[in-house]
């Protein structure tokens, strides 16, 4: 049987910032919206998390069951809108945006639902682009009002515990598409 190999646009090693926070975590269910090629979810199921994963890209889904298999592992991943997916709640341990911007009219909404779907004690992890990132060619989005500050993360996760916000430039190298100077924002925020 010949199998397609599907080329990874952002790489298949996980995100240094999800991976510095998934590794200390104790393993539990995990949601990733808009996950994209699966990378992060891959990572997380090595490490014997119970991974639930979306993204509107079938070829993504492909992506993802790809690397698991070569990996022998199972990521739960589903083709879905963020605005259509059944987040639940109260189900998650944690929850990871990872580069999942969106767009203004949606982006509060998105995110009271992940706060929803993370249980009490759990935590979220969000790492984007913030609006100095315009100025790079290391990817994101190229329309302003989808890049995040502090300010509207504050607002969009004011009823959590932020242990953690900040903006700061870094050296990307998750494939071609992330690559070179990025001016980026994390948070991690408690249940």
């Amino acid at each position: 049987m010949n199998v397609i190999r599907l080329m990874n646009l952002y790489g298949t090693s996980s995100n240094e910032f999800f991976k510095a926070r998934i590794d200390i975590l104790p393993p539990g269910t995990l949601l990733l919206p808009c996950e994209g090629e699966g990378r992060n979810a891959v990572y997380a199921a090595t490490l014997n998390w119970q991974v639930f994963a979306f993204d509107q890209s079938e070829k993504g889904r492909e992506k993802c069951t790809q690397l698991a298999a070569s990996k022998h592992v199972q990521v739960n991943y589903q083709v879905a809108d963020a605005m259509e997916y059944n987040f639940g709640e109260n189900l998650y341990d944690a929850i990871a945006l990872i580069y999942a911007h969106f767009p203004a009219a949606i982006r509060t909404h998105i995110h009271q639902r992940c706060i929803t779907a993370v249980k009490p004690g759990g935590i979220i992890m969000l790492e984007a682009f913030n609006p100095l990132q315009l100025n790079n060619t290391s990817g994101g989005p190229k329309d302003e009002t989808m890049l995040y500050t502090l300010k509207m993360l504050q607002q969009d996760f004011n009823n959590t515990k932020i242990e953690l916000l900040e903006t700061l430039k870094t050296h990307l190298q998750e494939g071609e598409h992330h690559s070179g100077m990025g001016d980026i924002i994390r948070l991690v925020a408690g249940k």
